[in-house]
């Protein structure tokens, strides 16, 4: 617990920030390389090495199985090194492979069939899924929810809620069709809505209305970045009797666990929707850099909790960003997998080594974009003096 207490309490200045980024960073990069290690040694597949971090060793040791467990230098990922791999990335090693006998060849990644190769990649995405529902979950169980009434206690002059017609005492129904119990999820909605037209229901004084409403888009400042969201202009209950704590068990804390994670998830490819149709910038893409700003601030704002919070977040970032069908990715993999199984053998050698430079093109672009980004948001934070 003194652990806890002191993670808690590192929250200011750059170690407060390292120390809190490595300890997100390696939770989550831990239990997503695990995914691979352990349905690896399912399969019957030997394990060359796994690291924590890339780069020169900094310190490890060897199990009884021969795998040498180690963390690197560079503390920006981790992989998992099985026999006949040429690095982490799972490329072939054919000169390896080549010189191996029937039995250390049984062994190895290349030589399982492609079902048993296709459990293993997707093993790591899968396994950050089942570690944010946990995180979700356990958070709940352990201290409740508080559940605040949707009840409309005053409407912001010249707001959209006053241009779509509602009123102080209105009571939200539902939004777009789906019902609304909680003043937080109703934010929620609306928050990742601005432009967007929503049909709201609203009990007013035991008469049901439907409202439309289209919710402004505004630019927030949070500790966390600048973010646009959308805003209709209401204030919550005031009355305490509309506030209460809800505590959950085992069986709807797990399905609390599994909304939320999905909720991320829709809510990714709802930005990336909008990036790609032109509705959304590409500056709120983060890299290291801004990960690392986000630990730290979650750190000093909202303490332990805050961090395990944001485990669960990236967790989740990190295991749909493999999924993505780009070669040196898990998805990638993925890709040339199903391509397999389509035609009845793998591509060529040539080929795959193509896709890998190509993935790997892209994968440096995309993290020098986002570390540029993760640049400017720094020197816009000291602008204003933040």
């Amino acid at each position: 617990m003194d652990f806890l207490t002191a993670l808690g309490g590192a929250t200011t200045g750059l170690l407060g920030t390292i120390v809190t980024f490595l300890f997100v960073l390696t939770v989550v990069v831990f239990v997503h390389e695990l995914g691979h290690f352990l349905v690896g040694r399912w399969c019957g597949v030997g394990v060359t090495s796994f690291s924590i971090g890339f780069g020169p060793e900094l310190v490890g040791f060897d199990d009884r199985r021969g795998t040498r467990w180690k963390i690197s230098a560079i503390p920006l990922g981790g992989y998992v090194k099985f026999v006949g791999d040429q690095n982490g990335a799972s490329v072939p090693d054919a000169a390896t492979l080549a010189r191996m006998n029937p039995a250390e060849r049984a062994v190895s990644f290349h030589a399982q069939n492609v079902w048993k190769r296709i459990a293993i990649v997707a093993a790591g995405p899968i396994a950050n899924f089942l570690l944010a529902i946990a995180v979700f979950a356990g958070s709940i169980y352990a201290v409740g929810r508080y559940e605040v009434a949707p009840r409309v206690s005053a409407v912001q002059p010249g707001s959209a809620a006053e241009r779509a017609g509602f009123q102080a005492g209105d009571v939200v129904l539902s939004i777009n069709g789906a019902a609304v119990t909680n003043f937080g999820d109703m934010q929620r909605t609306v928050s990742s809505s601005g432009g967007e037209p929503l049909t709201v229901v609203v009990d007013r004084g035991g008469v049901q209305k439907t409202l439309e409403a289209v919710p402004d888009t505004v630019q927030e400042k949070t500790p966390f970045g600048t973010h646009r969201l959308g805003r209709l202009g209401l204030q919550g209950p005031r009355d305490p009797a509309d506030v209460k704590l809800v505590q959950y068990g085992l069986g709807d804390s797990l399905r609390f666990g599994v909304f939320e994670t999905y909720y991320v998830v829709d809510r990714t490819f709802d930005y990336l929707g909008k990036l790609i149709s032109g509705r959304e910038s590409a500056d709120q893409l983060s890299g290291p850099i801004g990960i690392a700003r986000v630990s730290g601030q979650a750190a000093k704002v909202g303490g332990f909790g805050a961090v395990i919070g944001l485990i669960a977040v990236l967790s989740v970032s990190i295991g749909l960003i493999n999924l993505f069908p780009v070669p040196l990715l898990d998805g990638g993999h993925l890709l040339f997998y199903g391509i397999e199984i389509l035609r009845g053998r793998p591509l060529s050698e040539r080929a795959q080594e193509i896709g890998f430079r190509i993935g790997l093109a892209l994968v440096l672009m995309l993290m020098l974009f986002a570390t540029w980004n993760d640049i400017i948001q720094i020197g816009a934070s000291w602008n204003r003096g933040t």
